[in-house]
């Protein structure tokens, strides 16, 4: 009789590995997404030379989770401090990880004060297997420092929040004012700026950042006083441009809007990275009429035939931002709260401001220009007022003058001093220039508007184009030649016979011919 084969028995299974939920792979993209957003921040920070805002990172197009990615930088940057702490004083930050050291700050946070539940991906796990020593380390600084939580450990930001306008700018180049506003009227109230044509105001706090008319590039999410710059230098249909600093590319798109995307604009930036911004939001706003160089301004030569036909630059180079510098968030950065960084920010300012200078002066230099715009998202007067004086007497001597940007605007320049003599024409060029306040406007912003009289340029050619489309009289508004401020001598308590030897003055002055 055969005998039976012994039957095998049936092979173990190796147990499966248990899937991530949709909630936990999207918060491992979004840390490792905010993780290369806080990198570049830190880096920005510490070489005082950001790449961008802490919101133009996150709301470009390679970040996909941008609520979750916005969100875990700006807590982890709030918490930094305390974070590096805990994990100094729990030994996590090994060499291997030490190339990773902002996906661990990242994870850290999360683990500490965020997100509750399993944690996937290598990193994670890491930390997870130091969860005892990172909690007693917590516990042990709190305990050092007298306090119960972690709430009373964390500085408060004694910054109020700002309630500022969500400021939306129509493209012309894809669709018309009205239709933007009724679409984004079946979910906000809407109304339109009374200053800056095709600029719609919405309530603060409004999220438009995935919107369709976002992002298909129809509207751009553009504060005003940025949105006041390209209206400011009113380029015609047809001109030759340069927007020397361009990127990221909003003011670039604007032109090409207000130019009805005919002529040429020619849009340089130096930065390999924000080229490539650049190039998206051109790409987006469907800007045909733009070319973006990689290139630096000052490279451009004047004397080249290339640039002959360029008949209007804009410049917004490279400033302190402290305009902006609640809306970029940068008071979260480890360089606003080092403290004893006064004297490293006064040489920042007169280094900017020698750049601010050089570029200016460059851009003086274009032959065939008739219109120039210079401003920064400064308040401060070393890169502003005084950029602008620097450079008056090459602007006069080439024709240019300083023209009142929005006249109807009613924040004007700050009045500057010569030696201990105030001078009244000071006080009257600075009502040609414009600032926009902290304060009152939410942001702080500066524009100087220069124009040459060309024979491309009629005699009644207006300041700006709010003259043009007549809400002031032509009259008024192309006037070249205006009386000094009584009002301002009178606030400076300047006598009748100070006011007529200081006219006088002026009038021999040769910095003053043209003006």
């Amino acid at each position: 009789m055969a005998r039976r084969k012994p039957m095998k028995s049936p092979a173990k299974r190796k147990p499966e590995k248990k899937r991530p939920s949709n909630a936990e792979r999207s918060a491992y993209f979004a840390r490792r997404e905010a993780a290369k957003v806080l990198r570049s921040m830190l880096q920005g920070d510490a070489r005082r030379r950001a790449v961008g805002s802490i919101k133009s990172l996150v709301y470009s197009p390679s970040i996909r989770n941008k609520k979750a990615t916005f969100a875990l930088v700006c807590q982890t940057l709030k918490h930094l401090s305390l974070i590096k702490d805990v994990m100094d004083g729990a030994n996590v930050l090994t060499a291997k990880w030490k190339k990773q050291e902002e996906l661990m700050y990242i994870i850290t946070y999360d683990f500490l004060f965020g997100q509750k539940g399993s944690f996937t991906g290598d990193a994670e796990k890491y930390l997870m297997l130091k969860k005892d020593a990172l909690q007693s380390a917590l516990s042990r600084i709190l305990r050092d420092k007298g306090v119960k939580d972690v709430e009373d450990l964390v500085a408060l930001d004694k910054l109020s929040e700002l309630q500022k306008p969500r400021y939306v700018r129509v493209n012309t180049l894809k669709i018309d004012t009205e239709f933007a506003i009724r679409e984004l009227r079946q979910q906000y109230a809407v109304q339109e700026d009374d200053i800056v044509p095709d600029l719609l105001i919405l309530p603060p706090g409004a999220d438009l950042h995935n919107h369709p008319l976002v992002m298909n590039g129809s509207i751009f999410l553009q504060g005003k006083a940025s949105s006041m710059a390209a209206v400011a230098l009113g380029p015609k249909p047809g001109w030759e441009v340069i927007d020397a600093c361009s990127a990221p590319g909003n003011k670039t798109v604007h032109l090409a809007a207000l130019m009805k995307g005919e002529g040429k604009i020619l849009a340089c930036e130096l930065n390999k990275e924000r080229v490539k911004r650049l190039k998206n939001n051109v790409k987006l706003a469907g800007a045909t009429n733009v070319k973006v160089m990689h290139e630096d301004f000052l490279n451009l030569d004047p004397r080249d035939p290339s640039y002959s036909k360029v008949r209007a630059i804009l410049l917004d180079p490279s400033c302190s931002g402290s305009g902006t510098a609640f809306e970029r968030l940068d008071h979260l950065l480890p360089s606003h709260n080092a403290g004893g960084t006064d004297q490293v920010d006064i040489k920042r300012l007169q280094k900017l401001a020698c750049f601010q200078k050089k570029v200016l002066q460059h851009a003086l230099s274009f032959p065939a220009v008739e219109r120039l715009v210079y401003s920064t998202c400064s308040i401060h007067q070393i890169e502003n007022e005084d950029v602008v004086n620097s450079v008056l007497h090459m602007a006069s001597s080439s024709g240019f003058q300083l023209a009142k940007a929005f006249p109807q605007w009613p924040r004007r320049g700050l009045p500057t001093f010569d030696g201990v003599s105030v001078s009244l024409y000071r006080c009257w060029q600075a009502e040609h220039l414009l600032r926009t306040d902290l304060t009152v406007d939410k942001e702080g912003f500066f524009i100087a508007l220069f124009v040459r009289k060309s024979i491309h340029q009629p005699e009644d050619y207006c300041t700006n184009a709010e003259n043009r489309t007549g809400s002031i009289s032509r009259k008024s508004a192309c006037r070249t030649r205006k009386p000094l401020n009584i009002f301002v001598a009178r606030m400076l308590k300047v006598s009748p016979g100070q006011q007529f030897k200081l006219s006088r003055k002026r009038a021999q002055t040769p910095a003053s011919k043209g003006v």
